[in-house]
C-alpha cells in the first residue's frame, strides 16, 4: 500500500518600482518560506543576471541530493549497527545549456565522505551508499545519472 505526503512552500517576489519592465535588470531575487522554518534567501545564479548571495534553484538541487542519500545513509548506518562519527559531502552537478538556451542537468555527483567509529564497521560503511541511493526520494526523482564516489575513515583513537 502506497502512502502520500504532500510538500507545501511559498514563493515570495519583490518586483520593486518597475517590475520586469526591463528584462535585463528586473530583479531575480526573491524568498522562499515553508512553514514556520526560517526564509530562505533565493536568486538566480550570477550567469543568469542573478546574486551570487543567494541560494540558486540549481545550487538547491544539488544540495537536496546530497541531504536526501546523507540521511537515508545515517538511517542505514544505525540500523546496521554502524555509528558514524562525521559525514561530510561535497557535491557537484552538471548542467548544460543549448545554444537556443533550454538547459538541464546531465549528472550529480555525490562525494560522501563518512567517519566510522572503528573498524570493524568500515565495510559496512562503505556498502550502505549502494542502498542509500537506492532509498533516496530525491535520486529516484530525477532523470539524469547521480553517482556516489564515497569515502570511509575509521576513527583516530582518542
Amino acid at each position: 500500500m502506497s502512502r502520500k505526503i504532500e510538500y507545501t512552500a511559498t514563493l515570495f517576489w519583490d518586483p520593486g518600482p518597475d517590475g520586469t519592465a526591463d528584462v535585463r535588470r528586473y530583479s531575480r531575487d526573491h524568498t522562499v518560506m515553508a512553514g514556520d522554518k526560517p526564509p530562505l534567501a533565493g536568486s538566480a545564479d550570477s550567469a543568469f543576471r542573478g546574486d551570487d548571495n543567494r541560494w540558486n534553484p540549481e545550487e538547491l538541487l544539488v544540495a537536496a541530493m546530497a541531504q536526501c542519500h546523507m540521511l537515508w545513509y545515517l538511517y542505514l548506518a544505525a540500523t546496521e549497527g554502524v555509528v558514524v562519527v562525521g559525514y561530510e559531502d561535497n557535491p557537484h552537478g552538471t548542467l548544460e545549456i543549448e545554444a537556443d538556451g533550454v538547459g538541464r542537468f546531465t549528472e550529480i555527483t555525490l562525494h560522501p565522505t563518512v567517519t566510522v567509529q572503528d573498524e570493524s564497521g568500515a565495510s559496512i560503511a562503505a556498502g550502505l551508499h549502494e542502498r542509500a541511493h537506492e532509498l533516496c526520494f530525491v535520486a529516484n526523482s530525477v532523470n539524469f545519472p547521480v553517482h556516489v564516489d564515497r569515502t570511509v575513515h575509521i576513527s583516530e583513537p582518542a
